[in-house]
């Protein structure tokens, strides 16, 4: 599938809210104004857009804590994103649950879990179903490479495979599961590699290049909506942030970042813009002005918001 003008433009505009609103929150923790912390994808944004955009409105998305930027295309709302971060009553666990942990049933999003890789077996789980019910959709589930040196992902994509379920496993090799480095975390060259070893597709992309994504999704996608079973998918990136907002990253290899800053993902692409689809100076200008003013207009939504009634606390969770 051949991407119009529009939807380059589109995939652009979703780049810089992901990257602006994670600015912004960055902003509102060290000011004091977010009472949990913030799991930051900065560099990631390839990964996350270019995967979520390649899915219909019937798919479903497994999130991990990270990968807040892949439900912008889903459909979030951005004020309940912040609403979520200040611990709102408005927000979508209404004050409860850490920050990150947010999401949307109805736009197809799992509330995420800090627990990874839990959501692998939950989104095999979703595939199942919608097999069993004849149901034309496609669950997709996020983790970063640390988390594939648990059992339950390997059990995961094990049962999607004998099931022939229409999942696709998307993992952000980001080098670092926290602080471990990725040649201390597996012996294998690549996450990739291991699909074989469940007779599913394993494919190796540049994660920050949001059209290699793209395409390479889409055709996982389209095989699982097929019937032909799942596939798996390494993205290849930085973390360009630690692993949480008071992380202060020291643990990487000096020049490291720098290296990687000259790939960053929304100056390549702005790059292909301006070289194939003519992008202006006064187009992109439109275009990070339009979200400057929908953070702004959400970041005044949450902090106007009220505060949960300390008298609910039980209510909606279990006990």
């Amino acid at each position: 599938m051949a991407l119009s003008r529009e939807q380059h433009f589109d995939m652009y505009y979703y780049l810089l809210l992901g990257r602006a609103l994670e600015e912004r929150l960055e902003t509102l923790y060290k000011q004091g104004k977010i009472p949990g912390t913030i799991y930051q994808g900065r560099g990631q944004e390839a990964c996350y857009v270019g995967s979520a955009y390649a899915l219909e409105p019937g798919d479903v998305i497994a999130p991990t804590h990270r990968d807040m930027i892949a439900m912008l295309p889903r459909g979030m709302d951005i004020k309940l994103i912040l609403a979520q971060h200040l611990a709102k009553a408005t927000g979508p666990t209404k004050g409860r649950g850490e920050d990150n942990f947010l999401g949307d049933l109805s736009r197809g999003i799992f509330t995420t879990v800090s627990m990874l890789p839990d959501f692998y077996p939950v989104a095999a789980g979703a595939a199942l179903a919608f097999k069993i019910q004849g149901e034309n959709r496609v669950a997709l589930a996020y983790c970063g490479e640390g988390a594939t040196s648990r059992g339950d992902w390997h059990e995961a994509l094990n049962f999607a495979a004998v099931k022939t379920l229409p999942a696709v496993f998307f993992v952000i090799n980001n080098q670092f599961a926290f602080s471990t480095p990725v040649e201390k975390e597996m012996k294998t060259g690549s996450v990739a590699n291991r699909a074989s070893a469940y007779g599913m597709p394993g494919i190796t992309v540049d994660g920050n290049d949001p059209v290699e994504v793209f395409e390479a999704v889409k055709k996982s996608v389209d095989l699982a909506r097929e019937g032909k079973g799942p596939s798996l998918i390494e993205a290849k990136t930085l973390r360009m942030k630690g692993h949480t907002g008071h992380d202060p990253f020291t643990y990487a290899p000096s020049g490291l970042i720098e290296q990687w800053e000259e790939k960053d993902p929304i100056i390549r692409f702005e790059a292909l813009l301006r070289d194939e689809w003519q992008l202006t100076d006064g187009e992109k200008l439109q275009i990070e002005k339009e979200i400057q003013l929908k953070i702004e207009a959400a970041v005044a939504f949450a902090e106007a918001s009220p505060l949960p009634d300390p008298n609910e606390v039980t209510k909606d969770v279990y006990l």
